[in-house]
């Protein structure tokens, strides 16, 4: 079966300000061009059943809001955690404060206000974004057994794991980094992320803007549990950002050896 290689897969946003001023800074960019190539983390892809329609969206692995390529003061103030998604056409750029809500000016001053949920289309803040899959043959691992020796014998490994209610289905593609294994009772856990988690009780035009961050953990094929990240109270008035919110779903998982 194909399968999805994360050590050589990539998505790569180029901004060009001699093409047109991004939406996505927060201050004059040292340089006119700038490829940022991001791992990619996964894959969701959300299949509406009666229309046959098909959204896809990667996620880019976190990093910190910078300035590129000055000799001094790289780190953005205030930092953030920076992590995109795409689709075919359209971003959703998450980034995670010390506070929820907190909003920052965008560049040139007066163009308004980057939240920590942006969104809107490529093409009105990108010079253009090139989404690089690298797919392998894999073979879905049928038994317990057999993933606690792959484990054990240090194997890469991914996950499919699958959704879906009357409306949809969605399949999420992701590489399993932490995973338990245990040779003597052949007990296997994963514990990864993070991963997409689509709202499936959403419409098609609102299935981007509705997506999660979460961590996975499975330890059999026909269910799973998600820890999403959701603004969370640590004080009065006080909001942070946090995987705090378990969601158990009914699923069909597989771990595939590369």
């Amino acid at each position: 079966m194909e399968a999805i290689d994360f050590n050589r897969s990539f998505v790569t946003f180029r901004i060009d300000t001699e093409v047109r001023q991004p939406l996505t800074v927060s201050h004059k960019p040292p340089f006119s061009l700038n490829n940022a190539r991001i791992p990619i983390e996964c894959r969701c892809t959300i299949s509406e059943k009666k229309s046959g329609a098909k959204q896809t969206f990667v996620l880019g692995a976190s990093c910190k809001t910078e300035r590129v390529g000055v000799e001094e003061d790289i780190w953005t103030q205030p930092n953030a955690d920076y992590c995109p998604i795409f689709s075919e056409d359209r971003f959703l750029n998450l980034k995670t404060y010390a506070r929820v809500g907190t909003e920052v000016d965008r560049y040139p001053p007066g163009s308004g206000t980057q939240s920590d949920r942006q969104s809107g289309r490529i093409e009105h803040t990108f010079d253009s974004v090139r989404i690089d899959i690298t797919a392998v043959e894999g073979e879905a691992l049928e038994s317990a057994q057999e993933i606690v020796t792959a484990v054990l014998a240090n194997q890469l490994l991914v996950a499919h794991t699958e959704l879906e209610n009357d409306r949809y289905h969605a399949l999420i593609e992701y590489p399993v980094k932490t995973i338990n294994a245990n040779e003597r009772d052949w007990i296997y856990q994963t514990d990864t992320g993070p991963v997409l988690f689509p709202d499936l009780s959403r419409d098609p035009t609102s299935l981007m803007s509705r997506l999660e961050l979460a961590f996975a953990a499975f330890n059999n094929p026909k269910w799973i549990e998600f820890l999403l990240r959701v603004p969370t109270n640590v004080a009065d008035g006080a909001d942070v950002y946090h995987y705090s919110r378990s969601v158990r779903c009914d699923a069909h998982n597989q771990i595939i050896r590369l």
